[in-house]
């Protein structure tokens, strides 16, 4: 659950940060840079926190069921977004005035790793549910956007900011529905594989009883 509200928190961040940029593309105001910043740094604290807790939780023995799946002991994924989020954050939130200029190489940075992390989490899920293609659209097209800003920088400032802030408005919306989705068939898979054992139980109590 723990796991959820980070990538539920880190998605409101991310649409609220594309929404100033798409709100002001001319972004070379101070405020704006810093507030974008702490957000940053927000949704990079609670992710890497949320990393430590869910670890330390984890059993040190793994579970595994007959197909060879694990049941219980997983590890938790490393937060590559939130421990990146959280540096940029905080040196943005402390010297804004220094990198306003270099704001939209940071910003395309942000979406690779981004995309990385939904990559990453797309690979675990396949182990709960079916992975349709559209989720591997969406970050592929966050990718290319963000190394297409890294490697060729766009002229006009106020166009790469409009590009950048739809397509970080974007990687929240899709964090979002894939946080729910994940939750959604993990869970799902979870009862799968608690209804035979239980199941099992009550036909030995049966048999017991005659």
């Amino acid at each position: 659950m723990r796991i959820l509200q980070s990538a539920v928190f880190r998605a409101i961040c991310a649409i609220v940060i594309g929404v100033l940029l798409i709100k002001f593309p001319d972004n070379t105001v101070k405020g704006i840079t810093i507030a974008i910043g702490v957000l940053f740094l927000l949704s990079g604290i609670i992710s890497c926190v949320t990393y430590y807790m869910a670890k330390r939780n984890v059993s040190e023995y793994k579970i595994y069921d007959k197909e060879g799946n694990i049941v219980a002991g997983e590890q938790p994924t490393f937060p590559i977004v939130g421990l990146g989020s959280s540096i940029l954050g905080l040196i943005l939130a402390l010297s804004p005035t220094a990198f306003v200029s270099a704001l939209m190489y940071i910003i395309g940075a942000i979406l690779i790793l981004g995309a990385i992390n939904q990559f990453m989490g797309l690979i675990n899920g396949r182990r709960y549910g079916h992975v349709s293609l559209w989720y591997w659209v969406m970050p592929s097209l966050i990718l290319l956007t963000g190394l297409y800003v890294m490697v060729k920088p766009m002229a006009p400032l106020a166009m790469a900011m409009l590009v950048l802030g739809w397509c970080t408005l974007l990687y929240g919306v899709v964090e979002l529905i894939n946080a729910f989705k994940f939750y959604r068939d993990k869970k799902n898979w979870q009862q799968s594989q608690e209804q035979p054992q239980l199941d099992s139980y009550e036909e030995v109590t049966e048999a017991d009883e005659k």
